[in-house]
């Protein structure tokens, strides 16, 4: 029989992996705790003490624990350390899933990083969304500045398919074209 994995990127070693090339440096962020909440996002805000509104595409999240907004009722949260609020209903009127295993966080940076977004996306890097929630390199992706940073969260399955992307265009730039 066929051994249909060989179709398939081989994920690289997370920890490690870095791609290099000259104005851009991609890497893996480990370690992050990641929650969707969705729901009332002022009872959420209350609650946790973590802004409710969250950054959209190309804004700018600060800090060891923030938001970015994925639609109208719907945040993804992102902290250093976890958040000391349950996850599942909350009676408040909002609810919290735990997603940290189901997304592959990665940082891009250096001077090249808008040539890098263009390949990406269409959108204009220099123009924040109200939703960070959009389609980079043909795949549904989150996209926000986390300090001077771009970061890409996208669904675990697909990080392989991104890093083989990534690697692709960070050459392409480097090459000028």
């Amino acid at each position: 029989m066929r051994d249909l994995a060989e179709k398939w990127s081989v994920a690289p070693d997370w920890q490690s992996a870095v791609i290099t090339a000259p104005g851009l440096v991609v890497r893996a962020v480990p370690g992050l705790n990641q929650l969707l909440v969705s729901g009332d996002l002022d009872a959420w805000s209350l609650m946790s003490g973590v802004d409710g509104t969250g950054v959209g595409a190309f804004g700018t999240a600060q800090g060891e624990r923030y938001a970015a907004r994925l639609a109208r009722d719907r945040l993804l949260v992102v902290s250093n350390t976890p958040l000391a609020i349950a996850t599942g209903w909350h009676a408040e009127g909002f609810a919290v899933t735990a997603i940290s295993a189901g997304l592959q966080v990665f940082e891009v940076e250096g001077s090249a990083l808008d040539a890098f977004i263009g390949r990406g996306t269409t959108l204009d890097p220099r123009q924040a969304s109200a939703s960070a929630a959009l389609s980079f390199a043909g795949i549904s992706a989150v996209v926000y500045r986390h300090q001077d940073r771009l970061r890409i969260h996208v669904d675990r399955g697909l990080a392989a398919y991104l890093w083989t992307w990534m690697e692709t265009a960070a050459s392409n730039i480097t090459a000028g074209s």
